[in-house]
């Protein structure tokens, strides 16, 4: 019997940055899902905050692709990190994670990021609020709250299409069974036609099933990730009926919005038309100290889009400042930089930025 994993190691802690990883189990959630768990080679400590998530560097069919995921496994399980992929019909990544991404596969992961995660905003009544696949970082707080022993009164309430589209089912209801402060409530969306023996809440999640669920919600944190309309109408539910939003947390993080693409069109085109009238003496530089390349461009735009003028290629997958995949060391200047939580208060005070939405003050240079 070998004793080889007695040994002394030398244990590395996980910080925001680019890291190489290994999948070593694929887990079928439900028909549709998988999670995905991933180590290092050497051992590392993958402390995030529950609810934060990670971008992964993909290569599919010879084009590099970034996407991000939300971390479903608790930081209480530290040697490891999994993510929970649904299937989305035409979705490239999704499909290809399903049908390619086996044991032993390597890659590489960026992050953790995030501001939406149980640690930042501590509450001793906690109401944690899900639909479909947004359950992932809610599954992250759940499990970090019953593996430390959280003095946290939980109520969770999670709504899918069907009793079979439930996602980590058998271990919500384990751990909601053993600690009496914890309570679980599924709703399933589908009224008829679920095909499947069912007791619970059906239909869509509604104010008067909230207060059954949870009648003192108005006095409770409020963490909720699920689609887009499913967010919309619990905010309604709750602007409603007076609640402090100060005190709600969603998941924000998704493909860019249809009518923010338009915008963004919008104002490339009248900034292609103002162009010409720009000063070239107002015009900054930009110095990519490691490529020896440097361009000047017009007051606004961002030192990812001076990259790629100069054909330089920084990783980037949102765009938005939520990722954290486009994080660069900035060497000297001052940038103006409106991130989404993309970058910690660490790593910018060590120098770093996000590329895809800094804009320079002045004249910069950036290692890169």
């Amino acid at each position: 019997m070998t004793m080889n994993f007695l040994n002394p190691v030398t244990t590395q802690t996980w910080a925001n940055g680019r890291h190489m990883v290994r999948c070593v189990k694929v887990i079928q959630e439900t028909w549709d899902v998988r999670t995905f768990c991933f180590m290092a080679e050497q051992p590392v400590l993958f402390f995030f905050k529950p609810g934060q998530f990670v971008t992964l560097e993909l290569e599919i069919d010879g084009e590099p692709i970034m996407r991000s995921y939300t971390i479903s496994s608790s930081p209480s399980v530290p040697y490891s990190f999994s993510i929970t992929v649904k299937r989305v019909p035409g979705g490239r990544v999704s499909n290809w994670l399903h049908d390619n991404l086996a044991v032993n596969d390597e890659l590489a992961v960026h992050g953790p990021v995030g501001n939406f995660n149980s640690i930042d905003f501590p509450a001793d009544k906690v109401l944690l609020l899900s639909g479909g696949v947004g359950i992932t970082p809610l599954m992250s707080m759940t499990r970090w709250f019953f593996d430390t022993n959280a003095s946290v009164d939980v109520e969770f309430i999670h709504s899918a299409r069907a009793p079979r589209d439930v996602i980590y089912h058998r271990e919500l209801v384990h751990m909601f069974s053993r600690i009496p402060e914890f309570k679980l409530h599924i709703v399933c969306e589908k009224k008829d036609d679920i095909g499947e023996a069912w007791a619970g809440y059906r239909g869509y999640l509604t104010q008067p099933m909230l207060e059954l669920m949870a009648p003192d919600f108005l006095e409770r944190e409020i963490f909720c990730c699920g689609p887009t309309p499913y967010m919309n109408a619990i905010k309604h539910i709750l602007r409603d009926n007076g609640f402090d939003m100060s005190h709600y947390h969603e998941e924000s993080f998704g493909a860019t919005p249809l009518d923010v693409r338009e915008d963004v069109l919008e104002l490339a085109e009248l900034a292609e038309a103002e162009a010409e009238e720009v000063d070239v003496a107002d015009m900054l530089s930009v110095e990519f100290s490691t490529s020896g390349k440097s361009v000047r461009i017009q007051p606004g735009e961002t030192v990812h889009s001076a990259a790629a003028k100069l054909g330089l290629h920084i990783p980037k997958a949102c765009g938005m400042g939520i990722c954290g995949t486009c994080r660069v060391p900035l060497a000297s200047g001052e940038v103006e930089m409106e991130h989404n939580g993309g970058i910690t208060d660490e790593d910018v005070a060590e120098g770093y930025i996000l590329s895809c939405c800094s804009t320079p003050k002045g004249n910069v240079v950036v290692d890169f």
